[in-house]
């Protein structure tokens, strides 16, 4: 399977997975090969917090994202309102989430995260989506 379908494969599973803990949830088209724009892969939200992620899945080997990429998601965080996140996900394990800030710059400008780092560093997936005590429908005051 190509790595281009192995992580749109990723991003749905993500997007199903932030659906299903309450979230407004949508991939952005191709994530800026449709388009001029650098748009994030997934916008999310919740009346309460409100996302634009970044989304990169691996077998094992260390994830990188360009300076670029990046810089491209806190551009269009800060002009969309959302909070920017690196989503990560290595085979059999969850989803772990970073703040750009908080990922390591390597000397060539571009960013990493090592398995070892989401597993031991990153927000995973309840945490981030806010646990149990997520709004289900029915329960929200409109």
């Amino acid at each position: 399977m190509s790595s281009n379908r192995k992580g749109d494969r990723r991003e749905r599973e993500l997007v199903n997975a932030l659906d299903e803990a309450g979230f407004a949830v949508m991939r952005a088209p191709a994530s800026g090969s449709a388009t001029t724009r650098e748009l994030p892969d997934v916008l999310a939200g919740n009346g309460e917090v409100f996302y634009a992620i970044e989304a990169k899945a691996s077998s094992g080997r260390p994830i990188y994202l360009s300076g670029e990429e990046v810089e491209a998601l806190v551009y269009f965080s800060r002009n969309f309102g959302a909070k920017a996140r690196i989503a990560v996900r290595f085979d059999r394990e969850d989803w772990y989430f970073f703040h750009p800030g908080d990922l390591y710059v390597t000397d060539g400008g571009n960013y990493r995260v090592k398995k070892e780092t989401a597993l031991a560093d990153g927000e995973d997936f309840d945490s981030f989506v806010g646990g149990p005590t997520q709004t289900k429908l029915g329960d929200a005051d409109d």
